[in-house]
């Protein structure tokens, strides 16, 4: 394994993002190109919003500068799936994009990767006592995990910090994975990615100077569903230098925080009748925002949370995949549920003092008008 070749990627991709970032500050200030504050968000002054342009250029530069000439066919496709991507994000940081021309997007995306790629889930590794898929079913199953790992970073989205350290971290373990197992190619990739995330964040943690936008968040997303797409495939593999057993659960593990929370809120949505692209405030990052915890508190007590998650996965691997996924389910629901009882509980505490303040105000104000004393005529 060459590790200056990947070890200088990363480098690079720190490099390029890091010092592009302050320029694209100014563009985005001078341009006016500023994400607005509404009951929604969490911040309360206007933020520029390209952070995503300089995490693609030192990603997409650094990748196809340490790859070695030859050495993959798939990374032509991986680099065209991405600047689909990429485009269609800064159109929707500048312009804003219906829902529907981003599904359309992402669905262009994955099927560069699917068809032209050969990204695909072709091999359950005995989940549900599932192992290889029809052809068919595996198209469809491997478009529709793009679709939805490539969202849970968009949502994931919403404090300081949280996307691009939950992002920084899954590109570091793929990285690892992939670098350990002699494959070149992919620990370029995953690295360069922590390198451009890592040269972003020092300008994202509270308080944040510039957000990455739909043009990062989208990015992450789709090239964490390649890592996580791969890393399946090579570690579930029993002839790969690597072998893990229950390869499905640790991939899933890996992206446990933005890949959960996606799902659930996608099925909350959907159950209540409302598009799964449609905006509220139901993310853990609020619970945990409404618990009083800071942006800093949030992010890192979701990432902990990620990590206890993998090392879980990987020391009980030996229980199957079935069996490893159905332990992690339990464990997230209950961490989710913990936080969103205490949360519900501290709006309730609060919706009830802010109700007997007016109360109070009344009462004091009337107790006022009878002791003043009634004004006399002059006769």
């Amino acid at each position: 394994m060459d590790w200056t070749t990947i070890l200088l990627s990363a480098t690079l991709a720190f490099v390029i993002t890091f010092f592009s970032i302050p320029v694209i500050i100014q563009v985005a200030k001078s341009k006016k190109l500023f994400d607005e504050p509404d009951e929604r968000k969490v911040h309360k002054t206007v933020i520029p919003t390209l952070g995503g342009l300089g995490i693609f250029a030192g990603f997409i530069l650094a990748t196809l500068i340490g790859v070695p000439a030859g050495s993959s066919s798939e990374l032509q496709f991986i680099a065209a799936a991405c600047i689909v991507i990429f485009f269609l994000g800064i159109k929707d940081d500048i312009m804003v994009l219906s829902a529907s021309k981003k599904f359309a997007g992402q669905l262009i995306a994955a099927g560069i990767l699917i068809k032209f790629g050969g990204i695909q889930i072709t091999n359950m590794y005995g989940f549900l006592g599932i192992h290889e898929l029809p052809a068919a079913a595996s198209v469809v199953f491997t478009m529709l995990t793009i679709v939805v790992i490539t969202n849970s970073f968009n949502l994931i989205d919403g404090v300081d910090g949280l996307a691009g350290s939950l992002g920084l971290l899954t590109s570091l373990v793929f990285g690892a994975y992939f670098a350990f197992n002699g494959n070149i190619t992919f620990a370029v990739v995953s690295l360069s990615l922590a390198g451009s995330i890592a040269g972003f964040l020092i300008y994202n943690f509270s308080p944040a100077k510039i957000f990455m936008g739909d043009t990062g968040s989208l990015l992450l997303g789709l090239l964490n569903s390649v890592l996580s797409i791969k890393f399946i495939a090579i570690a579930g593999n029993p002839n790969s230098t690597l072998h893990l057993e229950a390869a499905p659960a640790i991939g899933f593990a890996i992206l446990m925080i933005p890949l959960f929370d996606t799902l659930r809120v996608f099925t909350l949505r959907i159950l209540n009748r409302r598009s799964p692209f449609s905006p509220d405030r139901n993310h853990v990052h609020h619970f945990l925002l409404d618990l009083g915890f800071s942006h800093k508190m949030v992010t890192f007590i979701c990432v902990t949370v990620n990590i206890a998650f993998i090392a879980a996965a990987y020391f009980i691997r030996y229980l199957q995949t079935t069996a490893v996924i159905g332990i992690l389910f339990c464990c997230v629901i209950v961490f989710i549920s913990t936080v969103y009882y205490f949360s519900r509980q501290k709006n309730k505490k609060m919706s009830k003092a802010n109700v007997s303040k007016p109360a109070m105000a009344r009462t004091t104000q009337r107790f006022t008008m009878a002791a003043e004393p009634t004004p006399v005529e002059a006769d």
